[in-house]
Order: C-alpha cells, then sequence, then structure tokens
C-alpha cells in the first residue's frame, strides 16, 4: 500500500468513528496492527483503550492517534518492512553475493553457487511469508510452497511465480548432481540477476 493510500485509509476510518466509535477502534487497531506494528505507540495506545469508555473518548482517541499516524507516515517515517526484515533481506543479500564470487571463479563448478541462489531465494520468500504473519506451519517448507502462497495472496505476478519456478528447478538439478543441467556457467548467471532483481523489487 501507498503512502497515500495509508492516509486516506486513516482519513476513512476517523470518519467512520465519528459514528460508530466501536467500529471506528475495532478498525483502527487492526489497520495499525498491519500497518504501523504490533510494538508502535500508535497501536499500543489504541490497544488500551477499555470497551466500558465512552463513545466521546473512543471517538477522541482514535482521531488522536491516526492524525498522528497521518502525520508520522506523511513525513516519510514509516518503514515499508520491519526492521527484522531489512536485517533478514540484507544477509540473504551477502549470501548472493558469495554466490557471485564463486561463480566467478573458473576453479568452482556452477552448480554450488546454483544451490546458494537457491537456498537464498527460498528463505526470502519463507522470511517473507513469516514477516507478513503468516503461519508457516500450514504448508510444505519449500520454495515451490512458498511461491505458490504469495501467489494465491497476490503478493507476486504469474511471471514471478514462473521464474521462481523455473530457477528451483535449477537448484534442484544443482543439488541433485545433475550436472549436465547446470554445467552452463551463463545460466546460473542469469539465475542470479534474476532472483536479485526479483529480491530488489520486493524489497522496497
Amino acid at each position: 500500500m501507498t503512502k497515500e493510500e495509508i492516509i486516506e485509509h486513516s482519513k476513512r476510518i476517523i470518519e467512520i468513528t465519528k459514528n460508530n466509535s466501536h467500529g471506528g477502534l475495532t478498525q483502527a487497531r487492526e489497520f495499525l496492527r498491519v500497518y504501523a506494528g504490533e510494538d508502535t505507540s500508535f497501536f499500543k495506545t489504541l490497544s488500551q483503550i477499555k470497551s466500558a469508555e465512552t463513545d466521546a473518548y473512543k471517538s477522541l482517541r482514535v482521531f488522536e492517534v491516526l492524525e498522528s499516524f497521518i502525520e508520522f507516515v506523511d513525513n516519510g517515517l514509516l518503514r515499508s518492512i520491519s526492521l527484522e526484515r531489512e536485517i533478514q533481506i540484507e544477509t540473504v543479500s551477502d549470501y548472493l553475493e558469495q554466490a557471485e564470487n564463486l561463480l566467478n571463479d573458473k576453479k568452482v563448478h556452477p552448480a554450488a553457487p546454483a544451490v546458494i541462489i537457491g537456498a537464498s531465494l527460498e528463505e526470502f520468500l519463507r522470511t517473507w511469508l513469516e514477516d507478513d504473519g503468516f503461519d508457516l506451519t500450514t504448508i510444505k517448507n519449500s520454495l515451490d510452497a512458498y511461491s505458490t502462497e504469495l501467489r494465491r495472496q497476490e503478493k507476486i505476478t504469474k511471471q514471478d511465480l514462473k521464474d521462481v519456478v523455473s530457477w528451483g528447478g535449477i537448484r534442484n538439478s544443482a543439488a541433485h548432481g545433475q550436472w549436465e543441467d547446470v554445467e552452463d556457467r551463463k545460466r546460473i548467471k542469469l539465475m542470479l540477476e534474476g532472483v536479485n532483481l526479483f529480491m530488489r523489487k520486493y524489497s522496497e
């Protein structure tokens, strides 16, 4: 969701709260839980409001908190991804850098960096779902399962899914010793470039 959309949704909830304080408070809490985070003062402030409070008090608090949140977002202070997610992405990026170094080493078989690239991509998808609050125990721990779920949630495109499946096939060939499928160093370089672009696309 863009900065403008977040601000627009905040204003809409404020309007709802004017006529329905309980419903507005409920929506505001869930909205802030998702887009601000459970550890923020925005969410915590509204979570502390008791149901016994007057409608006027609820409406006022929702207005104050969301107005403050709007200003926060408008000033560009809202992270599009969590700090933990940023660290996870940096770690995966480091692995991809190692894969690139191996790929440039003529003494190393392309299968080795192919396995690292595939594992890095799998970790990127897994932590993406985890960061979004998805229950990973409901699906298999695999590249295909993670990408299929992200497509089901419309987080990635059909073409993205096809690309991930293709990269997963290369990784599997390398992991199972099917050397003839991973001997082409140029093919693995294209895989690395594709995964890097994919991650950059969904890390902003």
